[in-house]
């Protein structure tokens, strides 16, 4: 079982940390957005048709709902816009400021009624967290390094606001027993919004598949069935056999994994002000989840108190 685990694992880590060069090989010659939806539609169909096969049932109309809404945050918000900023950011850029999506989850927790408050550590965390983001992001005549463009910055750092919507939504919504339906149901919701998007954006004027590269071609190939298919699939399997708190590593490899390979396969700059970036933004989400386990302890440690005491 432990080699077992270890080799999901394994195909996690570099899974997911290569999908981001994948996309901006995808989107190098195929609109960002329609290429994202192409990617989710086959990703959920397959997905959808594997679960009814198995004798899944079909998500409730309410369910189906749910999905939307989270469908459209996570893929349309979220993997969209990453999509659309990897026209002009590097891809291993892009992964680390989108690995700080657990300092977003943090705010975004805060600020739901009921949610978890962060303790002062937790504070502590953030701090460090967007110190690191700036490092990254700051102009040149800061830092140094190559000079990136701000609108694809602006649009991952939404893509991190809406992917903390919709996992704080996904968490009291109501969604499918089955994770792999759940998943192909948001898939599929969200491929709509980004066809929708993509048509009204105008990315398709003067846009023919025949000006695809083999390049792009099989990026999309790569993110429909590895990086969607195999990365989820293994991430369902690990969920189910291994401890959460191994399957959280994969936060903490992907963006590095995502940098050296946009170096090594794209040429991408690798400036010792990432380094520093990655290792301040890596160990700021670690500190800060650890932070988070602690306060979620301490607030059940209270529950339990509390229900103790009115049994009383």
């Amino acid at each position: 079982m432990k080699t077992k685990i270890w080799i999901a694992l394994l195909a996690l880590y570099i899974v997911w940390g290569s999908t981001y060069l994948g996309i901006r090989f995808a989107v190098e010659s195929i609109p960002p957005f329609f290429h994202a939806g192409i990617r989710f539609l086959v990703s959920g169909l397959i997905l959808v048709i594997w679960q009814r096969a198995a004798g899944i049932p079909m998500p409730t109309r309410k369910q189906w709902i749910s999905l939307a809404i989270i469908g459209n945050l996570l893929l349309l918000g979220g993997n969209g816009l990453v999509a659309w900023a990897e026209q002009t950011i590097p891809s291993g850029i892009a992964a680390l400021i989108i690995g700080a999506i657990p300092m977003f989850l943090v705010i975004t927790e805060a600020f739901r009624p009921g949610g978890i408050k962060p303790n002062r550590w937790t504070f502590l965390g953030l701090l460090i967290g967007f110190i690191g983001i700036f490092i990254l992001i700051s102009p040149t005549e800061l830092t140094g390094g190559t000079k990136l463009d701000s609108l694809g910055i602006g649009a991952l750092l939404f893509a991190c606001v809406f992917w903390s919507l919709g996992s704080v939504y996904s968490k009291h919504a109501d969604l499918p027993k089955s994770s792999l339906m759940s998943t192909g149901g948001q898939m599929l919701m969200g491929s709509v919004g980004l066809f929708v998007v993509s048509m009204v954006s105008g990315e398709l004027g003067g846009w023919e598949v025949s000006l695809v590269t083999a390049k792009s071609a099989w990026g999309l190939l790569y993110l429909i069935f590895i990086g969607s298919l195999v990365g989820f699939v293994s991430y369902g399997w690990l969920l189910q056999n291994a401890p959460i708190s191994l399957v959280a590593t994969y936060a903490y490899v992907n963006p590095i994994v995502a940098v050296l390979l946009g170096n090594w396969l794209a040429d991408e700059p690798l400036e010792p002000r990432i380094w520093l970036a990655a290792a301040i933004i890596v160990g700021s989400v670690m500190f800060i989840n650890r932070s988070r386990s602690g306060v979620q302890k301490e607030a059940k440690k209270n529950e339990e108190e509390e229900v103790v005491a009115v049994a009383e």
